[in-house]
């Protein structure tokens, strides 16, 4: 039996769940992000995330339970899209079918995903929804030291 995969509005209560995700130290170094302490992370989320009229975002529940989080937004002068799910959801799919339900609410294209090359499960998860490899750029932001690939939907 598959897990059931909603998609819905963020609520301010599944926050603390997002802080919670993004201090792990797996999740960090497969993103290539430092973790931000809760005042920091609340204030990324108030300005960038929710205070973005631009953005899309949604809350990723699997049976009920908030296992992540996924969003769009414009950024120098491109659409981008990005996720992030809990540990403990990690290669089950929920990404996959987070993602492939969330083209669906964003249908601009192109649309363009970054991730560290280091991250297979991710890069994976954008090809199976029909993203491909446009280029490879160096990196070097808080937390990553290295490379990333640029995919785009077209």
């Amino acid at each position: 039996m598959r897990d059931d995969i909603q998609l819905r509005d963020i609520e301010p209560t599944d926050l603390g769940t997002f802080y919670e995700h993004q201090l792990d130290p797996d999740a960090t170094r497969m993103a290539g992000f430092r973790a931000r302490d809760r005042a920091a992370f609340d204030a990324h989320w108030a300005t960038n995330v929710l205070g973005n009229a631009e953005a899309v975002n949604r809350t990723i529940l699997v049976n009920g339970e908030v296992a992540g989080n996924i969003g769009s937004w414009r950024q120098d002068g491109v659409r981008l899209v990005g996720y992030w799910i809990g540990k403990d959801h990690w290669g089950k799919g929920v990404a996959t079918r987070a993602l492939t339900a969330f083209l669906r609410v964003v249908t601009e294209r192109p649309l363009y995903a970054h991730v560290a090359t280091r991250n297979a499960g991710s890069i994976r998860v954008l090809e199976k929804c029909g993203f491909r490899v446009e280029r490879e750029e160096s990196i070097a932001n808080a937390g990553n030291d290295g490379a990333e690939l640029v995919l785009v939907l077209d």
